[in-house]
């Protein structure tokens, strides 16, 4: 007898049955027909019910409660604990977003590995008897960097994204016959636990209108899902988006957030499904942070309260975010709004469950709420720990003497500056240096056409001479001598994800120019900072320490050891200004405490050493203090290091994602 080894079985409890009785019993049962096979079950369904506005799942009704977690947020080891807590919080379902960007870094290049691992989270999921409301995009907004979409789409600058563009369309399908058949098997239908698939997302607050694009991606999903799989789309309540981002075929939901009137934002729904389940597929239990604005925050009451209602009118309500988690790496995105508004690292949310992963008091109200239903479920209190561990002082390296290590390959020459995408560098920082063509013994005026910096150029000549900003400071006097090297790092903040456009190109989009007069002959260098910081630099080879002055871009390194146990820490940055921080390898994302509203890094306990040195190294781009110290805070509950005071202004807010 062969027992199969899928770990998607249809009765809960028989996958363990061979251990508990042991295979002849089991081979009993099975021949005296007392135990089903899967192949004489009746069939796993889950459907619309048009008759009874419900969900029907194996043909009873169904309502969901569910929650979103994107596990690109949230490191692979912290996984399982954040959906338990999930599940202990009442919760049936989870709602998972997936980062096209995040699995395919270039053309025909992909990485399901290690956090990357969409399979293996989906398969520790239905472990612990969530199910699944999928969100593959190929768009997903989620201030994430360019709403998902890979920065190589803009290697062909023309191309028009989110539309029925051939370039674009040729990339998605490419991208959809790589990650759907991931999908298939784990269908609600195929014995999974995948209920719904989203297509696309809120595409009608998306400027292209394009129907020809919905079509192509709802044959594409049928051809490679089947024709069983629930569809839906999602779309504020706004009735022109409405009109654009919904499509026959694919089931209609909504979003909106505490402080709407609930009866008014179904009856949108009602407009485009008159029939069916009542769904709210984005209901905001907190909302994001931009630098340089204050803290948002909602409140507990009003959050609970609106789930309430909803709840007794019977609907479907997915809670977005109920884990927020954070930005790693470069990969928080921009809203635009009039301006460039770029999101901070930490995507806490003011979600029931923490940055760190601890439960707050909104939690506890929204679970006071769904134990009121029958889908809802009591569960026991946690608590959550951080460590406390030694400030430590650091070693200090100017970035322009390495130069030879962040860019080994070299720089390219050009007339005039190249944008990111041009010499193929997606994240990160890339360093701009010509030579001053002439004297200027007065100051000068050194600057970008509008929006021609993206998004902040740190200005080098002899010294740091501070730095240019898209939509902000975009000219600088200098002086200088004939012959003298002038160097601009240009830093990626993060690419679009929500707004008019999202073919956001970074780097100089034109050229910069002393006086009006245009600079030319540049040398350009993509610099790979994060290869090296995981092949072991600069602590295997410790770059000379500078005696000149603490201002401009410069690495900080050092070391420290955990206090026998890794636990999950935050870093404050007394005194720093804006930089990227990396322990042991791994990059925690941009600090930038001078702008706020986030004054601290969430560090996670699993990318800590024990029992041998820790390595900490700091990209500060502007200025650190005279004694550069970083201090781990184990500032647990809540613990984002968001500051500001609490709004209320993001309340019924129709902004989709």
């Amino acid at each position: 007898m062969v027992v199969s080894a899928s770990p998607f079985v249809p009765y809960p409890g028989l996958a363990e049955l061979p251990a508990r009785m042991g295979l002849p019993a089991l081979a009993l049962l099975l021949a005296s027909g007392l135990l089903h096979t899967q192949a004489s079950s009746p069939a796993r369904s889950f459907q619309l019910d048009y008759e009874e506005n419900c969900f029907r799942k194996d043909g009873a009704p169904f309502r969901y409660i569910s929650g979103s977690i994107h596990y690109a947020r949230v490191p692979r080891p912290a996984w399982r604990d954040r959906l338990l807590k999930m599940y202990m919080s009442g919760l049936s379902a989870v709602q998972v977003y997936v980062p096209w960007n995040y699995h395919e870094p270039l053309p025909g290049v992909y990485d399901f590995a290690g956090d990357r691992d969409v399979e293996a989270f989906l398969d520790l999921t239905a472990e612990l008897g969530l199910l699944v409301i999928l969100r593959p995009g190929p768009y997903i907004c989620a201030e994430w960097e360019m709403g998902g979409l890979p920065a190589w789409l803009l290697w062909k600058p023309d191309i028009v994204l989110r539309s029925s563009d051939p370039d674009y369309l040729a990339a998605v399908d490419s991208w959809l016959h790589v990650l759907l058949p991931k999908i298939k098997p784990r269908l609600y239908q195929h014995g999974g636990n995948i209920i719904s698939v989203q297509v696309e997302n809120e595409y009608g607050s998306y400027y292209a209108c394009d129907y020809g694009y919905l079509r192509h991606l709802l044959g594409s999903f049928r051809a490679l899902l089947g024709s069983e799989v629930l569809l839906f789309t999602t779309d504020s309540i706004q009735a022109e988006e409405l009109r654009c981002g919904t499509l026959q075929g694919l089931y209609a939901t909504i979003d909106f957030g505490p402080g709407s009137n609930v009866t008014e934002a179904f009856g949108a729904q009602r407009r485009v499904e008159p029939r069916g389940p009542l769904v709210n597929s984005e209901y905001y239990t907190g909302w994001l942070d931009y630098w340089g604005e204050a803290h948002a925050s909602t409140s507990s009451a009003s959050v609970a309260r609106g789930l309430e209602d909803m709840l007794q009118l019977g609907a479907n309500v997915n809670m977005y975010m109920f884990h927020g988690g954070t930005n790693f790496v470069y990969w928080s995105g921009a809203d635009f709004k009039d301006q460039y508004k770029p999101v901070t690292t930490s995507y806490d949310y003011d979600a029931p469950l923490s940055e760190a992963g601890d439960p707050t008091k909104k939690l506890f109200a929204i679970r006071t709420v769904i134990s009121k239903f029958p889908e809802g479920c009591a569960a026991p209190a946690w608590h959550c720990w951080a460590a406390q561990h030694p400030s430590l002082s650091l070693q200090y390296a100017d970035l322009l003497d390495v130069l030879d290590v962040l860019c080994p390959s070299g720089p390219i020459q050009s007339q005039f500056p190249l944008t990111f995408e041009a010499i193929k560098q997606a994240h990160g920082f890339v360093l701009y240096r010509t030579q001053l063509p002439w004297d200027v013994l007065d100051p000068a005026v050194l600057g970008a056409p509008p929006h021609h910096v993206c998004d902040r150029g740190y200005v080098m000549l002899q010294k740091y001479r501070g730095t240019l900003e898209r939509d902000g400071q975009t000219t600088l006097c200098v002086t200088g001598r004939a012959g003298e090297t002038l160097d601009v790092l240009l830093e990626n903040m993060g690419r679009i994800s929500f707004g008019a456009n999202i073919s956001d190109f970074k780097g100089l989009l034109g050229n910069l120019s002393l006086d009006s007069s245009p600079l030319s002959n540049w040398l350009i260098y993509p610099l790979a900072i994060d290869t090296a910081v995981q092949q072991g630099w600069p602590h295997t080879a410790p770059p000379q320490s500078s005696s000149g002055a603490r201002a401009g871009p410069a690495f900080y390194t050092g070391t420290f050891e955990t206090p026998g146990i890794a636990w999950d820490t935050f870093v404050k940055f007394p005194g720093w200004s804006k930089g990227q921080l990396w322990i042991n390898g791994f990059n925690l994302g941009r600090y930038w405490p001078r702008r706020g509203p986030q004054q601290t890094l969430f560090v996670p306990g699993s990318v800590l050493h024990v029992g041998r040195p820790n390595n900490i190294t700091v990209l500060e781009l502007e200025g650190a203090p005279s004694t550069p110290l970083l201090v781990p805070t184990g500032v647990a509950a809540g613990g984002s290091g968001l500051q500001g005071p609490d709004v209320s202004h993001h309340h019924g807010q129709q902004r989709t994602r």
